[in-house]
């Protein structure tokens, strides 16, 4: 007991000595817990409304308690599952499609050795990340509408028929086109992270490959690859966590009752019964399940990811 006691003190005086070396450091993170603290916890009192009959003059302590009636609801709601189904697979596309194209472009412009065609092919890319999704769906109209869009003028110069139908209104065109104009906007920016990660490769490695007889492209394969791989893991693994809160710009600018078969989300879907029909405390339930889900995801995610070596925690 007393080799213990000693053991808890040397310790708790070990941590003392760290605050204090550490109390400027410290001081820095204040405003950024304080701020944590205000917008990320103190709202999770609003979940309270997820399991009453929330009424705006009583508030939430004097609204009715139902349980776990809102939840009963959404299940039984078909809209609500197919928003659920929509979320999914958006996502599951936005992974299998969208992701990896930061990552091979940056292994292009790794690649790049003019210096500065590279720079100004890095700014071009990613300048259209700064632009909102008003501009970008603004782009959209102008480049998929049927009479006067670039898309179906390019078409019959081509020798093709002008097509008469509004893409954008095309349940089978609509998710395509997310994915299109998310890798237009965010192909350039993302890359940067993994430009930052490749210039952290050691460049004897390459040197190493180049005496083993590999060309440039399996220099990239099995040099740089494997290198910015933890980074990859980390950035999928949070990627994953985000996958059922898809991005409610994108999707609002873009789609129309026409589409909402398959581009209606849970996003949405929250943000259309919320705002427009008052379904307070339901539209919570859905954002708390929403919640847990992707939690669930997240951790799973990050087991999964450990054997890559790029976990987060």
């Amino acid at each position: 007991m007393q080799i213990k006691g000693v053991f808890k003190q040397t310790g708790e005086r070990r941590f003392l000595r760290t605050l204090i070396s550490q109390k400027y450091l410290l001081l820095l993170l204040l405003p950024g817990i304080a701020a944590t603290f205000v917008f990320s916890y103190l709202p999770m009192y609003g979940i309270l409304i997820a399991f009453k009959q929330f009424n705006p003059l009583h508030g939430i302590w004097g609204s009715k308690w139902i349980g776990l009636q809102n939840f009963k609801e959404l299940f039984d709601a078909v809209l609500f599952w197919r928003a659920f189904k929509n979320t999914i697979v958006l996502n599951l596309y936005q992974i299998l499609f969208a992701f990896p194209g930061p990552i091979l472009f940056a292994l292009l412009l790794n690649e790049i050795r003019n210096v500065v065609f590279k720079r100004w092919m890095q700014t071009v890319t990613y300048f259209p990340h700064f632009l909102s999704w008003v501009v970008v769906g603004g782009f959209a109209v102008a480049i998929l509408s049927p009479n006067t869009g670039v898309l179906a003028t390019i078409t019959e110069w081509f020798g093709g028929e002008r097509y008469s139908e509004f893409l954008l209104t095309d349940p089978k065109a609509f998710r395509t086109i997310l994915i299109v104009t998310e890798l237009w906007k965010n192909m350039g920016w993302g890359a940067i992270i993994y430009l930052a990660a490749i210039t952290g490769v050691n460049p004897e490695y390459y040197d190493a490959a180049v005496i083993d007889g590999a060309g440039r492209f399996k220099q990239a394969l099995h040099v740089t690859l494997p290198a910015i791989m933890p980074t990859i893991v980390v950035l999928l693994v949070l990627r994953i966590g985000n996958m059922m809160g898809s991005d409610f710009e994108q999707i609002y600018v873009l789609y129309s009752p026409n589409v909402y078969e398959v581009g209606d989300v849970l996003s949405t879907y929250v943000f259309r019964l919320g705002l427009f029909q008052g379904k307070y405390s339901y539209t919570t339930a859905v954002g708390l399940f929403q919640s847990i889900i992707g939690f669930t995801l997240i951790v799973l995610a990050n087991r999964l990811s450990r054997r890559a070596g790029g976990a987060l925690w």
